[in-house]
């Protein structure tokens, strides 16, 4: 997106410092070939000095490199900078940043540099809500990080949502921020700022804290998998199923396990799952029956099978032997009660 190449500029902003100046702001941020950076405890010990000296160098070479002809001189490679930063949202997350203005990793702590010393730019640090971000309006800024606070607090913890509708939610806070409105890439790079947001692989927005969005485990693909099937799965379809939407290798009887450990699946049939959000409780066909009687009171033999079979895929035959259990009484009048 630079018609610039910042390594360029870093080398004619540093090149007027004196030797140690210099060195200590290119150990710290790692715009050595290496590209690795170093702390001021690891330099001040190379120096023989305090790591507070060594951060009084720091500041003073940023502040020399501000006030020197070179940077004058690079006025409209800032510009340039700055509107980029602008277009793509105004403030954004560091990483998203260094991906859509460094053209190599090897670019990238050149580019924070520039985004250091240039006074277009104010940095954020990391907090437990948000990520390392840089802004070039400080009241959009805020407005955007309050709209992504009261979004989190609107969302129930394990409640998925698609982008698009999750968008739209988003720019309703916005607006209540006072927030113009943006395109859908912009808001987009907002979300990555918050660290409590995200978005699972099937492409849905939620709590970054809920099982569905930060996947960890076999079960966590399994309830995805079962979620975008949208009815019962044998357990071997659902191993299937990780795999071929998370290119993720899922063992049958491994995934089997899974299942069985999680209140979140219910056996439904021989070796078929469903959701319990769905409506399904878990227990044998007896524990369904009892379930149904408690809710709805005496019923008849063919309204018990019907409403068990809405639960379980079972054959009537079976139903039919498990009200027969001293668990269930036959009334008067042909249907079955709880026994008391």
């Amino acid at each position: 997106m630079l018609s610039f190449q910042p390594k360029n500029v870093t080398k004619d902003l540093l090149s007027d410092l004196p030797e140690r100046s210099r060195k200590v702001l290119v150990d710290r941020f790692g715009l050595n070939p290496s590209g690795r950076t170093r702390t001021l405890d690891a330099i001040g010990k190379e120096y023989g000095i305090t790591r507070e000296r060594i951060r009084q160098i720091e500041n003073h070479g940023l502040a020399s490199v501000r006030d020197s002809e070179g940077y004058a001189a690079h006025a409209q490679e800032f510009e340039e900078m700055k509107r980029a930063i602008a277009m793509l949202g105004g403030i954004l997350a560091e990483a998203t940043i260094l991906q859509e203005l460094a053209k190599t990793p090897a670019e990238e702590n050149h580019v924070i540099f520039l985004l250091t010393v240039g006074h277009h730019f104010d940095d954020r640090r990391e907090t437990s809500d948000f990520h390392d971000r840089w802004h070039t309006d400080a009241q959009l800024a805020e407005s955007v990080e309050a709209a992504l606070s009261s979004l989190y607090d609107a969302i129930e913890l394990n409640r998925l949502t698609p982008e698009e509708e999750f968008l739209q939610l988003f720019a309703k806070h916005l607006k209540q921020e006072g927030v113009k409105p943006r395109d859908e890439h912009s808001m987009r790079r907002w979300l990555l700022i918050s660290k409590r947001i995200g978005k699972n692989p099937l492409g849905e927005w939620g709590r970054q804290d809920s099982p569905h969005v930060r996947i960890k485990n076999t079960r966590d693909f399994a309830y995805l998998t079962l979620k975008r099937h949208g009815s019962p799965m044998h357990f071997t379809e659902v191993a299937k199923g990780i795999e071929k939407l998370f290119g993720r290798e899922a063992h049958p009887a491994t995934t089997h396990n899974e299942l069985i450990k999680d209140g979140r699946f219910v056996l439904v049939g021989r070796g078929l799952y469903a959701l319990k959000e769905w409506g399904y409780e878990p227990g044998v066909v007896r524990d369904v029956i009892k379930g149904i009687l408690k809710r709805e009171g005496p019923l008849s033999r063919e309204d018990i099978i019907d409403r068990v079979k809405r639960e379980r895929y079972v054959k009537d035959a079976t139903i039919a032997v498990n009200l027969q259990s001293n668990a269930f009484t036959k009334l008067s009048d042909g249907r079955y009660s709880l026994a008391k």
